[in-house]
């Protein structure tokens, strides 16, 4: 990463979180930023779920809400692109202050409480922006005030199914007060089950993920795969953000309430990756994220059983350079293990 990269990411950790957001979000459809590749390390590139990604590494959602900088998350080298949270209707979300930096511990807590311009905004912006050029999707969730948020999810369906590459059904969001009712293994079965016939009705067949929470007992965690599996969702990503807080936490906003991500975050998630890689034996794509602050990060989720990762508080401490200097490691890392491509480290650890 550049000097003036580092320099200007500094100068954003100095002002509000959700401030330093909105400028970066501002600087990135401006133009400004990296102008990298995504497909500049062959090595890197494998096709999942009849999609081609040149590069398995990409911000997550809750990034870009709104489908803005679509454009600049390209350029900063991804291999693919998710916007969102998008629910049906435009909502503001929770009252600010509602996100927080926790500096000494390389992390953040949010409650942002999905706020969004609503799915009619959003979609406007991703049909212009779809261009075949990495895959690209779109997070869905339920409206806070929903009384029936199976609906919202089918409506969104509906919406984006013939405008996305892939649609994540975000049943995990631990900051909405419909964030989680999905979370009942009886209520995913009926909503994916419903979501699979729009999805098959409408004019475009998306790849569809879903999006897990990371405090999860073992045992609600294997309920909720069975109905996956037995629903063939396509990839499952693992994981958003969670409610615990390590003892190891120093900052003064470590109380703050809402989920916590990057650095303390990273041994749950990727723990919990490897749960689901070895009770699926590898059947279901699965899509790492939490906690990722470097390329050993990244391919330690890898190893554990992702085919793509995803980061966004490693981006604030660390800039826009950050997805670059990702591919790079993992390239040389894949060298050093003697092997000629990404697919032979997916996994690894339970091969070992």
């Amino acid at each position: 990463m550049s000097t003036l990269h580092q320099i200007s990411s500094a100068a954003l950790r100095l002002l509000p979180a959700e401030t330093g957001h909105g400028i970066a979000l501002r600087a990135l459809a401006a133009g400004l930023g990296p102008h990298q590749r995504a497909d500049d390390f062959p090595v890197l590139a494998q096709d999942i779920c009849g999609l081609h990604f040149a590069n398995p590494v990409a911000v997550s959602a809750g990034f870009d809400k709104n489908a803005a900088v679509i454009a600049g998350a390209r350029r900063l080298g991804s291999g693919f692109v998710e916007i969102g949270g998008v629910t049906p209707r435009a909502q503001t979300g929770n009252p600010k202050p509602r996100l927080f930096r926790l500096t000494p511990d390389r992390a953040a807590i949010n409650r942002m409480g999905f706020n969004n311009e609503g799915s009619d905004a959003v979609l406007a912006r991703v049909q212009a922006a779809r261009d075949g050029s990495t895959p690209l999707g779109v997070n869905l969730a339920a409206n806070s005030d929903s009384t029936d948020p199976a609906q919202d999810f089918v409506a969104l369906v509906e919406t984006f199914a013939p405008a996305a590459d892939f649609l994540t059904i975000d049943v995990s969001c631990p900051n909405s007060a419909n964030g989680q009712v999905f979370l009942d293994p009886r209520a995913l079965e009926d909503l994916l089950a419903r979501l699979s016939a729009t999805r098959e009705a409408s004019s475009g067949t998306p790849v569809m993920f879903a999006k897990l929470a990371p405090d999860l007992a073992d045992d609600h965690l294997t309920e909720l795969l069975e109905v996956m599996l037995a629903a063939e969702i396509d990839a499952i990503t693992l994981c958003n953000t969670t409610t615990a807080r390590p003892e190891s936490l120093q900052s003064a906003n470590a109380a703050e309430r809402g989920g916590l991500s990057g650095a303390p975050l990273f041994e749950m998630a990727t723990e919990m990756l490897r749960k689901v890689y070895a009770q699926t034996q590898g059947r279901v794509p699965l899509i790492g994220v939490g906690g990722i602050m470097n390329g050993a990060d990244a391919y330690t989720k890898i190893r554990a059983g992702a085919s793509l990762v995803q980061l966004y508080t490693g981006l604030v401490y660390e800039g826009p350079g950050l997805i670059q200097t990702i591919k790079h490691d993992i390239a040389e890392r894949l060298t050093r293990d003697g092997f000629i491509h990404l697919s032979q480290a997916i996994g690894l650890e339970h091969r070992s």
